[in-house]
């Protein structure tokens, strides 16, 4: 990778990532489905478990995102 597309890369935000809207558009499809399509009865349990699934898709791409730009701290104590 050269430098520009290094730049590039890294004054770009998470939310520029196609794969994080990519992940968005999947939690959007799959909470209208878990709250329209479940019947009564699977729709708190099951349907909460599949909502916080597609949830976590985000959320591990955000964090990724974040270690990639802001590499931890180490100390020599």
């Amino acid at each position: 990778m050269n430098e520009a597309s290094s730049a590039k890369r890294a004054s770009q935000s998470y939310k520029e990532l196609e794969i994080f809207q990519m992940a968005h558009h999947l939690l959007v499809r799959v909470h209208k489905m878990t709250l329209e399509k479940l019947p009564k009865f699977e729709m708190y349990e099951e349907g909460s478990q599949i909502r916080q699934s597609s949830k976590s898709i985000k959320i591990n791409i955000v964090e990724g995102f974040g270690r990639k730009r802001y590499p931890p701290i180490t100390s020599s104590i």
